[in-house]
């Protein structure tokens, strides 16, 4: 009896004191009045809602305008955010933004690169049809210390040599700028399915939480195209972590709607997940 006490005790004090992430990547869908009924004044409420019922850690958002990250910046409240717009370094553009939770995490370090052949610029890369960026940060926790990267990205629609090389450049930063070794997590939108080349060369080197994750709910897909009665099955958004140094314990696919309507065309992918001990 003794000795199953002490056990519990273990287990007791190893769940107090694990550091759990919760981390959601969401393409948002930009802000476009073509969209008609969809578009974002019809649906920011609902996503903004959304995100606070999951209530992430981090939330990487991808396709946001600046009058979209407004918005998000004003509603919730508990979240800051870092990350610029793509076409100029500043404002200008779609962002690939990571929110977080202001009162648990400070930021430590920050900065966007671009998916091109100067990534410290804003450009246009290899044969992509648009600029685009990797947000990053270095984050950590106030209360325990523990620190942590995160990577947000949003890869070409189009360019089949600029998403393998953007694959490419994003592991080749992570290993320039983690030299500690401490765990990170990358997502985005990919604009790839899982067979796809580029894919296959994250995976060489990163797990995708899918794979691993203990409990598994939600869609195959993450891209719904506002078309509610159809299956989702496209997956192209994605949250990879480190082969050691986090275990992945859930991972949804979320498909919230309100009135037969997404928040968005895309689903967002939510995960949590554990730092190893």
């Amino acid at each position: 009896m003794k000795r199953f006490l002490i056990i519990l005790s273990m287990i007791a004090a190893f769940t107090a004191t694990a550091q759990t992430y919760k981390v959601m990547t969401y393409n948002i869908r930009l802000d476009i009045a073509s969209d008609g009924e969809n578009r974002w004044d019809n649906r920011k409420e609902m996503l903004a809602k959304q995100v606070q019922f999951y209530e992430p850690d981090f939330l990487g958002v991808q396709e946001a305008l600046p009058q979209q990250m407004q918005y998000l910046d004003s509603t919730m409240t508990d979240y800051n955010f870092i990350g610029v717009g793509r076409d100029d370094g500043k404002s200008k553009g779609e962002h690939s933004a990571i929110f977080y939770k202001s009162k648990k995490f400070k930021v430590l370090q920050q900065s966007t690169f671009w998916l091109s052949e100067t990534p410290a610029v804003p450009s246009k890369g290899w044969d992509a049809a648009y600029n685009r960026v990797c947000s990053y940060g270095l984050f950590e926790n106030r209360d325990t210390k523990q620190k942590i990267w995160v990577f947000n990205t949003h890869f070409d629609h189009i360019g089949d040599v600029a998403r393998v090389e953007s694959a490419k450049l994003i592991l080749k930063k992570i290993k320039e700028l983690n030299k500690e070794n401490l765990p990170f997590i990358v997502m985005g939108d990919f604009n790839l399915e899982p067979d796809a080349v580029p894919i296959t060369v994250i995976k060489k080197e990163l797990l995708d939480t899918r794979d691993v994750s203990e409990f598994v709910f939600g869609p195959t897909g993450t891209f719904n195209a506002f078309e509610f009665n159809k299956p989702v099955t496209k997956r192209i958004d994605y949250i990879f972590i480190p082969k050691t140094g986090l275990e992945a314990k859930k991972y949804a696919i979320l498909s919230d709607s309100k009135d037969c309507r997404y928040p968005s065309d895309h689903l967002p992918v939510y995960v949590e997940l554990i730092v190893k001990k």
